[in-house]
């Protein structure tokens, strides 16, 4: 967030007419002016962000969902589906079919039901024969695939080290990760979206296709966003660096037809959550949209 600091300065004159006017403002003048400084110069900088605008709906400890609409703040980026994850309560899987032997990837859906997690999403992209394209770590195991030579977003979860957090977006430009000996024990690799600079990792192409985002917040969140339209991925950067100061740096998942996010019907039923937002519950069911199998699934946990 961008800070603006406006300066007063006391004039003082000597004309006859202006003689009997005090030189110097009392301090609460001094204060309603910068005030009023501070507040034109906010409204002539529309791109400055004061709060964010997404509104919560906790269904259980640790987690919590919204429909989000920038709107004006982004007009390039449609709704999409957020999901707050807090990984002190939660803990994530890497799941990938091979690994599980299984004969043909399932979609979200039959990975719910096989998994029982309380949210599921897509990872990273893959190859024509299912393959992972990137570093890929079930329980500190390598799935076989190799490091990524151009994409440096990694995120990985549920360290095997004493002093790390619980789950992170990693930057592999300025941040480790021993291949060896994995300081974490699930990883799933993929494109760099924004870094903790700022700064927008993609161009902008003007392709357009649903989108997964991994972020990870200042307090040590991970928030998932999947898109309900089709948008680049250089707008939704460029909507969360400028409209959700909380994001530290985020990840782009694989998009299109494999963009995919499930909350589990069972926390709905559970939470108490307000009339108005209960038509998200067949949003983020997944019940409105198709689904096409997918390879390989992150999952989601309570502690």
């Amino acid at each position: 967030m961008s800070w603006v600091v406006i300066t007063t300065h006391t004039v003082h004159t000597v004309d006859s007419e202006t003689a009997m006017i005090p030189t110097v403002l009392s301090s609460a003048g001094r204060y309603v002016l910068r005030i009023c400084g501070i507040v034109l110069v906010l409204l002539a900088l529309p791109h400055v962000s004061i709060a964010e605008s997404i509104l919560w709906e906790r269904l259980a400890n640790g987690l919590a969902v919204s429909v989000w609409s920038p709107g004006k703040s982004c007009p390039a980026v449609p709704a999409l589906l957020a999901i707050d994850i807090d990984p002190e309560r939660t803990r994530f899987a890497v799941h990938h079919y091979a690994q599980e032997h299984l004969s043909q990837p399932p979609t979200i859906e039959e990975w719910h039901k096989r998994t029982g997690h309380a949210v599921l999403f897509n990872a990273g992209l893959f190859r024509e024969n299912f393959s992972y394209l990137g570093l890929l770590y079930k329980d500190g195991q390598s799935l076989g695939s190799r490091r990524h030579a151009t994409w440096q977003g990694l995120f990985v979860a549920e360290p095997s080290v004493s002093g790390l957090k619980n789950a992170r977006v990693l930057d592999l430009t300025v941040e480790g990760f021993d291949e060896r000996r994995p300081p974490y024990r699930e990883a799933a690799q993929a494109l760099m979206l924004l870094d903790h600079r700022g700064n927008i990792r993609v161009r902008q192409t003007g392709k357009r296709a649903y989108q997964t985002i991994v972020a990870e917040t200042g307090n040590g969140h991970i928030l998932i966003l999947k898109s309900r339209d089709l948008m680049t991925l250089y707008d939704i950067g460029q909507c969360l660096r400028e409209t959700v100061p909380s994001v530290r740096q985020a990840m782009a998942m694989d998009g299109g037809s494999s963009s995919d996010v499930l909350v589990s019907e069972s926390l709905w039923r559970e939470a108490q959550h307000t009339e108005d937002r209960m038509s998200w519950k067949t949003l983020f069911e997944g019940g409105s949209v198709a689904h096409i199998p997918l390879p390989t699934v992150i999952g989601v946990s309570p502690r």
